[in-house]
């Protein structure tokens, strides 16, 4: 049995591996830390938990946490998991970090995007990007793990196989995603209140987001070379999901069949990547509450463009599933342990 540390297991990808957790069969949750609802009851906090945790939340003790786990999560802001991170890992336990601390090889390019020093930069070397789609070897053999963001998670499945097997000009990449406001996380703010969101959409992080370094450095990797994104994320007034539009030319033009099939046989074997037919367009309430990823794409021969479209659940594919199909590879179970079935509709 893996013995699980969550720590800020009070925002919502925190709650989300509880829920996954809380009935995973090979996992068992031992600490739950939160600075906010310390003492209080884990379901107190999360009604819908009750009956399937009886922790309650504790100040965090770090030493005494990483002695009683095999693996901690951090689902932290940017800036708080760096601290975590060497006692863990020089405790010989394994760390998974939801937030952005280790989602980047240079320790330059984090800290001009999130203006703030990198006080564990010695352990970026031996830190996994945390996708499984593209990293899955280099997974199972690690002790820190950064799970990837939520729209470079969409972004980047939705193009891996163009880049792979080098079909698409490289400097004509545009990226439009579009995510359900519990990407904003817990915290009360005015752009997630309510007469801000409802009935409103809205585009943030124009030329300037985050996250588009972080997508990318992971499609360079893919494609062996230099390549700079056109990103664009946007608000809806929804709760979950996430729905990328992704434009790109090719060299030639494939036709819909052609594509089809070399997507489906990239993705022949991942559990969690549905690859639609031509003509059938994923849509966000179609992986609410799962795992999965869904993509179709199309050529437009008016443009000679092949537009992409790719969907998750940003709290689940887009992080804490994610992160158990992570623990899981980590693990040597099968990475879709506690992670298979249906989602929710309508």
């Amino acid at each position: 049995m893996i013995k699980v540390g969550i720590i800020g297991s009070t925002g919502y990808t925190g709650a989300e591996l509880v829920r996954l957790l809380s009935r995973h069969p090979q996992a068992r949750i031992v600490g739950l830390t939160s600075r906010t609802y310390r003492g209080e009851p884990y379901w107190r906090v999360y009604p819908h938990l009750k009956g399937y945790t009886d922790l309650s939340c504790e100040e965090l003790d770090l030493p005494q946490l990483v002695a009683r786990a095999d693996v901690i999560f951090t689902a932290l802001p940017h800036g708080h998991s760096m601290g975590v991170a060497p006692e863990v890992v020089s405790r010989g336990k394994k760390l998974i970090d939801l937030g952005a601390d280790f989602r980047f090889s240079a320790r330059e390019t984090y800290e001009t995007w999130y203006q703030v020093p990198h006080t564990a930069a010695d352990l970026l070397a031996r830190t996994v990007y945390g996708l499984p789609e593209i990293n899955r070897d280099a997974i199972r053999g690690a002790d820190l793990v950064a799970n990837p963001g939520c729209y470079p998670t969409a972004s980047i499945l939705g193009l891996a196989p163009l880049l792979v097997k080098g079909l698409i000009d490289t400097r004509e990449i545009v990226i439009d995603a579009k995510s359900g406001v519990s990407g904003a996380g817990r915290g009360f703010s005015l752009k997630t209140h309510f007469s801000e969101t409802n009935e409103n959409f809205q585009a943030y992080g124009v030329a300037v987001h985050r996250h588009t370094p972080e997508i990318e450095e992971q499609l360079s990797r893919l494609a062996g070379a230099a390549i700079t994104v056109s990103f664009t994320p946007h608000l809806v007034p929804m709760v979950r999901g996430i729905l990328a539009t992704i434009y790109t030319r090719p060299a030639v033009l494939p036709g819909a069949d052609e594509l089809y099939e070399l997507y489906a046989d990239f993705y022949r074997d991942e559990p969690f990547v549905r690859v639609l037919p031509p003509g059938v367009w994923p849509q966000t309430k179609a992986v609410a509450g799962t795992n999965h990823c869904d993509i179709s794409l199309v050529p437009d021969p008016r443009t000679g463009r092949i537009v992409i479209l790719s969907a998750i659940d940003n709290l689940v594919k887009g992080a804490s599933g994610q992160a158990v199909q992570n623990m899981n590879l980590i693990f040597g179970l099968d990475e879709a342990t506690g992670l298979l079935g249906p989602g929710l509709y309508p």
